[in-house]
């Protein structure tokens, strides 16, 4: 039953970017929906619902990207990509928000990866993520993408970098060869079978 309720919900799921002024209200409701314990990690302690409506008018004006996870048109998910001109060390900023009914299936890593995905289309090199000290999920989702995280002033916080890592690039190159070279190997080993079989199926004749 469990995993038929989570495939229906994936029916009619989608995720996409949101339109900063048209579709305000989609976030602000997201937010205001979120759980005291959700919106204590969200906000590091603010729970104020004229502060969550303040907060959301602001991601509207200042040029925050936000991609959602929607589900019939709700709002279920939210990831948070911040100008880096709103950040005290220049890096663009990201946040996370998911409600308590679609977690545990997967939604904050489809987030993660679609704003990765657009903090690079963007040309941003490196990503601040910031979140509650108590907040394990966020924790352990950064650290599943690359983010060392440090606790400082009640905060855990850290960076992501989103530059091909140069270890990674040289395993490519020495990777595609030798996959190259396998893919002949087999090929070989495969028409030397058919035509050993065939000088068989011969002689049998």
């Amino acid at each position: 039953m469990y995993l038929t309720h989570i495939a229906a919900a994936l029916a009619n799921s989608s995720v996409r970017t949101l339109s900063q002024q048209e579709e305000l209200p989609l976030l602000r409701d997201h937010l205001l929906r979120l759980d005291p314990e959700s919106r204590h990690d969200r906000f590091n302690g603010y729970l104020d619902e004229s502060f969550i409506e303040r907060y959301a008018k602001k991601c509207a004006d200042d040029g925050t990207l936000i991609v959602a996870y929607m589900e019939n048109g709700v709002v279920r998910g939210a990831a948070e990509l911040h100008p880096p001109e709103q950040s005290e060390d220049g890096l663009p900023e990201i946040a996370f928000s998911v409600e308590e009914c679609v977690r545990r299936q997967g939604v904050g890593s489809l987030l993660f990866r679609r704003l990765i995905s657009e903090a690079q289309w963007k040309g941003y090199r490196k990503l601040r993520v910031t979140t509650g000290a108590g907040n394990d999920a966020m924790r352990a989702l950064a650290s599943k993408f690359g983010a060392n995280l440090e606790f400082q002033h009640g905060e855990s916080t850290g960076t992501i970098d989103l530059m091909p890592q140069p270890q990674a690039e040289l395993a490519k190159l020495i990777d595609a060869p030798l996959n190259a070279a396998r893919a002949v190997m087999n090929f070989n080993r495969a028409c030397w079978r058919v035509f050993a079989k065939m000088v068989e199926d011969g002689r049998a004749a």
